[in-house]
């Protein structure tokens, strides 16, 4: 927990890492989680959630509910995404994320993964690559990570044809052909090319 004892030592009371899900993915809200960890915190086995299997994140986000001092997953809308666009949106849901942990974020230090370079509500660090990196980072991409899956479960169950729960809403080959059978559904985002020549 480097980055997070660095935080601490320049005085913050509290440090929560922030990452997102669902940037790339044709259809569908983008989420995002922030964590406050306790100093000191050992999770074992926690890890940038790509790297690990759907069954290993499902148990770490348990074990990181049960041990975080708070924790909050937001989402910005499909409708938000193609109003405003992906990037922004994606602002929309991290600040969200921080702004539902506690009440008063003032003296709350967030490190983001990311190159995004973003006007957030609290002071924050961007860091590339920062869920390798930052245990909280890290956490923040399993909750982040495995909301969203369900998300994408619960939208199999309304647009079936569409195979959500295997894509998960990103542009494989799969969704480019469901795409050109059966159009675009009312998640999809208009505001993205959909359709491959």
């Amino acid at each position: 927990m480097t980055y997070e004892h660095a935080a601490y030592a320049d005085g913050y009371t509290s440090v929560c890492g922030v990452d997102e899900a669902g940037v790339g993915p044709l259809a569908g809200d983008v989420f995002a989680a922030a964590v406050i960890l306790p100093q000191h915190c050992v999770i074992e086995g926690l890890n940038d959630s790509k790297k690990l299997t759907h069954k290993k994140r499902v148990l770490l986000r348990e074990e990181i509910m049960r041990t975080a001092v708070a924790w909050h997953v937001s989402t910005a809308t499909t409708a938000e995404i193609d109003r405003i666009n992906i990037r922004q949106a994606t602002r929309l849901a991290m600040t969200r994320a921080i702004e539902g942990l506690l009440p008063d974020n003032a003296n709350i230090f967030a490190l983001i993964d990311g190159n995004y370079n973003f006007d957030m509500p609290i002071s924050c660090r961007f860091i590339v690559g920062g869920d390798g990196l930052s245990l909280s980072i890290a956490a923040a991409s399993v909750l982040a990570k495995v909301a969203r899956d369900e998300y994408c479960q619960e939208l199999h169950r309304q647009f079936p044809q569409y195979g959500f729960d295997k894509h998960k809403g990103y542009p494989t080959a799969a969704h480019y052909q469901v795409l050109r059978e059966h159009g675009a559904s009312a998640v999809h985002r208009q505001s993205f090319r959909l359709y491959k020549d």
